[in-house]
């Protein structure tokens, strides 16, 4: 999802050199694999989009494979990429990486000053290291290695599966099959008290062409809408959007994660950007989207 996204934005700014692989082509765990592509099509700007990502119920699940993954990735990708000297190099990670019950809205600088969320705390602290290794390779050699850490993304080729989805996209699979199916209630987990932030992925990687085409070398910046709502208030929104017309039903068993994540977005707006896409409008955008890749299917 968020690498497609920066992909169109980057077409659309008139650029049409890409490099990509899918993980079929180039396994980026494979250090050697990573050496080789860098050494064979010498980029000289990279997107570090990739990554094992996935909801509160994957991320508890598979922590090994979380932690081990993203940290491979990551480490490979980095210093190769200091090693065959890309110019710049944007590292996309995630608000997860801010401790558990810091203060809101969640500023950069409180990094690393509190323990984590314990549901995703193994995929946190791989992308808390892709931050350090881009900061580190910045004040020893130098290298122009940003990090970017939105809010919640969703949008166009988001993943719809509920074994390992986040909450926007798996609320609009099940209140869609509820729709369909005639069912009277919508189960959704939690209590449907935690707040939360989203932001449209093509604002996203607008703010990533942005930040990388500014005079900036290094850096930590939150990329957000500023603005956050209950659990409670996003199911409500989809139902609308989607047309169900049924009850919610809260599944108290089920983890509500971390109890509020809203993103300081000062040093971004610092530099003159600012989200575009109002919650509402991007959820049906991406219904829509929901929609046509079931037809597909």
């Amino acid at each position: 999802m968020a690498g497609s996204a920066i992909q169109r934005r980057l077409r659309a700014a008139g650029f049409s050199n890409f490099v990509t692989r899918s993980h079929a082509e180039l396994d980026l765990t494979d250090q050697a694999a990573v050496e080789a592509f860098f050494e064979a099509e010498k980029p000289e700007i990279v997107y570090l989009a990739a990554g094992k990502v996935g909801g509160i119920k994957a991320n508890n699940n598979f922590r090994a494979e979380f932690i081990y993954q993203n940290l491979m990735i990551e480490a490979n990708v980095i210093h190769s990429a200091w090693q065959h000297g890309v110019q710049r190099l944007l590292f996309l990670g995630s608000s997860c990486i801010y401790p558990r019950d810091c203060a809101q809205p969640i500023h950069e600088d409180y990094l690393l000053t509190g323990p984590l969320e314990q549901t995703n705390e193994p995929y946190a602290v791989a992308k808390i290291l892709g931050v350090k290794l881009c900061e580190s390779y910045h004040r020893q050699y130098g290298a122009r290695f940003i990090s970017v850490m939105p809010s919640n993304l969703y949008g166009p080729n988001d993943s719809y599966d509920l074994d390992n989805c986040h909450v926007l996209p798996a609320l609009i699979r099940k209140t869609h099959e509820a729709k369909v199916n005639g069912a009277p209630e919508l189960v959704v987990w939690g209590s449907g008290k935690p707040r939360r932030e989203f932001l449209f992925v093509e604002d996203m990687a607008d703010a990533c062409l942005h930040l990388m085409e500014s005079e900036i070398d290094s850096g930590l910046y939150n990329v957000g809408m500023g603005s956050d709502l209950p659990i409670k208030e996003l199911a409500e929104l989809i139902m609308d959007v989607v047309g169900y017309n049924g009850q919610i039903v809260y599944d108290e068993s089920q983890p509500d994660g971390t109890p509020r994540k809203v993103l300081n977005i000062d040093r971004l707006k610092s530099l003159g950007w600012a989200a575009k896409t109002q919650l509402r409008e991007g959820i049906a955008i991406t219904y829509k989207d929901f929609l046509s890749r079931r037809d597909q299917d």
